[in-house]
């Protein structure tokens, strides 16, 4: 068993560079698969999600090798259609290999995606979707087959902007013959980053970022270099952990402009922002000022992602805070872990009333989920004395070495491996 220790109460002070972003690097390595030779991925982050994908690339006949940040994928071969239930229950997002793999090979056969317990996460509007292409789908309630059939580019309205959905079609689509529209399209910067890579190999995609995505179908895609954009959600979770702590840190490698949706309300906790070229300075030298709402939305409204570090930084906030989550029925689940170093949180529905301390104690709590586990590391860190935070699988799903990373900014935490537990 493994668990992390953290000794609180101490500033954070430093500069960090951010990791590539999670998000972007699972769908593009979901991408790869529509390649005949290889990839070469820069700026992809060691994380267990992303090692769950290289294991469904490499059953599938693929391979994926690391240098330092750099993945190089080769698909010149897809020997197998077919992820079995242990490879998919890895990870949430796998099923955004249905549209590459169908896509490629003809057909694809999965189980249903595992992954943090955050909420319901319906597949109905991604397998509808490919519907519309003129896939063929068949679901037995556990395991999915698509097949690409006659399928062709088609218009595509999307009942809600799901990344996930934006994803599957854009990736089943980018080799089928016509045109391709997606309507009410996710924006999200990382669905701009997955064309970006596509189009680096050949794809003729416009207008990601957008909520309407226009693919021109090509009959194959070549080998390609690309670089994957900076994690936001890992810049916004050293920012909450700053503003819970006290302290100093300039991040470097940050996407000023992916930032923009919680800017605000570091600023309204009484945070100080400096920005520069690549680089955004955070300083903190009091308790936070309470936040009077934020509800989660999506791009470019609040990220659900960032919702659980920034509740963690309102614990000892002057004031109450609301918090409303709107993308997941169960992301709140974090709170009750909260509790346990001494915060006060009423959690009703999806609707959380921060009411700020003026300390936390130190607690052993549970990681619920990966940003919920974010959470309780950022409750640790300012809390007095010393803490144990268990179930750290959740984490290393998208947070490179996190202890490494704020130890680097002055933290006391380290990883304990426990043979006994």
């Amino acid at each position: 068993m493994q668990y992390i220790e953290i000794a609180g109460k101490k500033p954070l002070g430093g500069a960090l560079t951010v990791h590539g972003a999670k998000n972007s690097v699972l769908p593009i390595l979901s991408g790869a698969v529509l390649i005949e030779g290889e990839s070469i991925l820069h700026h992809c982050p060691d994380l267990s999600d992303v090692a769950a994908c290289g294991a469904i690339i490499a059953h599938l006949g693929g391979s994926v090798t690391r240098e330092g940040d750099v993945l190089t994928v080769n698909t010149q071969q897809i020997l197998s259609p077919t992820i079995p239930k242990a490879l998919m229950e890895e990870m949430r997002s796998s099923i955004i290999f249905l549209g590459s793999l169908s896509a490629r090979c003809g057909k694809a056969c999965m189980f249903l995606p595992g992954g943090c317990k955050i909420g319901a996460r319906p597949i109905d509007m991604h397998l509808k979707a490919l519907k519309t292409l003129g896939y063929r789908i068949t679901f037995d309630g556990s395991n999915i087959c698509c097949e690409r059939g006659d399928a062709k580019g088609a218009s595509v309205t999307l009942p809600f902007p799901s990344v996930g959905a934006t994803e599957n079609v854009i990736l089943a689509s980018v080799l089928l013959s016509g045109r391709t529209v997606i309507t009410n399209a996710a924006r999200e910067p990382e669905i701009s980053d997955l064309a970006d890579y596509l189009n680096r190999a050949g794809a003729r995609i416009s207008g990601a970022g957008n909520s309407v995505i226009e693919i021109e179908g090509v009959s194959h895609l070549h080998t390609t270099e690309h670089t994957v954009i900076p994690d936001r959600i890992l810049a916004s979770t050293v920012m909450s952990a700053v503003a819970a702590t006290g302290g100093d840190v300039l991040l470097k490698n940050v996407s000023l402009t992916h930032l923009v949706p919680v800017l605000g309300v570091y600023e309204e906790m009484g945070c100080r922002l400096y920005a520069g070229h690549h680089e955004l300075r955070i300083q903190s030298s009091r308790r936070p000022h309470a936040v009077k709402s934020i509800q989660t939305g999506v791009y470019p409204g609040f990220p659900t992602d960032s919702q659980a570090p920034v509740m963690a930084s309102l614990c000892t906030a002057r004031g109450s805070s609301v918090i409303k989550e709107t993308i997941f029925e169960n992301r709140l689940q974090h709170a009750a872990e909260l509790c346990r170093f001494g915060a006060d949180i009423i959690v009703s529905d999806r609707t959380a009333i921060i009411n700020g301390v003026k300390s936390l104690h130190a607690a052993e709590a549970y990681c619920t989920d990966l940003r919920g586990g974010a959470a309780v590391v950022i409750a640790a860190l300012c809390a007095e004395g010393t803490s144990r935070i268990y179930n750290i699988h959740h984490i290393d799903r998208g947070y490179e070495s996190m202890e490494h990373q704020f130890s680097l900014l002055g933290a006391d935490m380290r990883r304990v491996y426990d043979e006994k537990g």
